[in-house]
C-alpha cells in the first residue's frame, strides 16, 4: 500500500517543545503485548536510540503489559531487561480498538505531548465491535480529536493485518480489506501539511504463520516487522530516524521459524 504523505521538512521542524522528538505508540493487543514479550515498542525504542537525528522519547499514560493469568494490564515482565521504565510508555490495551482510543486520545496528547503517533488499530474493532464503515468513522474521530489537542500532530497509521480468522471467514476477510481501503481514503482526505498523515506499508515478509505465535499476535520476528513498518515509513517519507536495521534480524528469525 503506497504511502500517502511525502514531506520534505527537516526532522527538527517536527519538534515543538524541547530537544527530544516524542512518539506515542497507540494500539491493541499487538502493541501492548503480554507478559514475557519484547513488544515491537521495545524494538522501536532501540531503533530510535541508534538513529542519528535523536534524541527521541517514547511517551504515553501506560507502561504495563497484559497479564493473561489475571486478565489485566498489570505486568512489568518484559523479555528485555534493558528496556527502561521511561521508554515503556504507551497508549495500548488488550481488546481495545479505535472505538476505545478515540475518546482517550485528546487527553493523552494534551498530557504527554507527542510529536508523532504510531497507530496500529482496527483488527479488534472488526472482530468484535464495529463493521468496516463504523471502524473508519471511529478512526476519523480519533484523528480529529488528536488534532484538536495538537493541530500539528503527525500520525503514522498501520493498515489492519488480517489474522488467522480471515483464512476461513470470508466476510471477515472482506471487512478487513474494506476497512484498509477506507483507512487509505481517510488518510488521503485528512492529510495536510500542518498535520501530516502517513499510511505505512505492510512488510511483504510478515506472514501470520511465521511472524505470530497464534495467528494474530506477533512473535519476536513479527515484533521486528511491525517496528520496521513504522520506522521505514517515517524515514522514507519524512527523513525521520534511519532505515530499520532490525529488518535483517526479522527476516532471519522468520526463516528459522519455518
Amino acid at each position: 500500500m503506497a504511502q500517502v504523505s511525502i514531506v520534505t521538512y527537516r526532522a527538527e521542524a517536527m519538534i515543538g517543545h524541547d530537544d527530544a522528538m516524542r512518539f506515542m505508540c497507540v494500539g491493541d493487543s499487538m502493541t501492548i503485548g503480554r507478559a514475557g514479550d519484547f513488544t515491537w515498542r521495545y524494538h522501536m525504542w532501540r531503533h530510535l536510540e541508534a538513529a542519528p537525528d535523536g534524541p527521541h522519547e517514547l511517551v504515553g499514560p501506560r507502561t504495563e503489559l497484559y497479564d493473561a493469568e489475571t486478565g489485566t494490564a498489570a505486568s512489568s515482565a518484559y523479555a528485555a531487561d534493558d528496556f527502561p521504565p521511561a521508554a515503556r510508555r504507551h497508549l495500548a490495551g488488550w481488546g481495545e480498538g479505535w472505538l476505545h482510543m478515540a475518546p482517550l486520545i485528546a487527553d493523552a496528547v494534551t498530557a504527554h505531548r507527542p510529536d508523532v503517533l504510531l497507530v496500529s488499530l482496527g483488527l479488534i474493532d472488526l472482530g468484535f465491535y464495529t463493521n468496516s464503515e463504523q471502524t473508519a468513522e471511529n478512526a476519523r474521530a480519533f484523528l480529529t480529536a488528536a488534532r484538536r489537542a495538537d493541530p500539528h500532530i503527525r500520525c503514522v497509521l498501520l493498515p489492519v493485518i488480517p489474522n488467522i480468522r480471515a483464512e476461513t471467514d470470508a466476510p471477515f476477510a472482506e471487512e478487513c480489506a474494506r476497512f484498509n481501503e477506507l483507512l487509505a481514503k481517510a488518510t488521503a482526505d485528512l492529510d495536510n501539511p500542518a498535520s501530516p498523515l502517513l499510511l505505512a506499508s505492510h512488510l511483504p515478509a510478515y506472514d501470520i504463520h511465521t511472524a505470530t505465535y497464534d495467528g494474530t499476535h506477533p512473535n519476536p520476528a513479527g515484533e521486528h516487522h511491525l517496528a520496521a513498518a513504522f520506522a521505514d515509513a517515517m524515514h522514507q517519507a519524512w527523513g525521520v530516524g534511519a532505515a530499520y536495521a532490525g529488518a535483517a534480524l526479522a527476516a532471519a528469525a522468520t526463516s528459522r521459524s519455518r
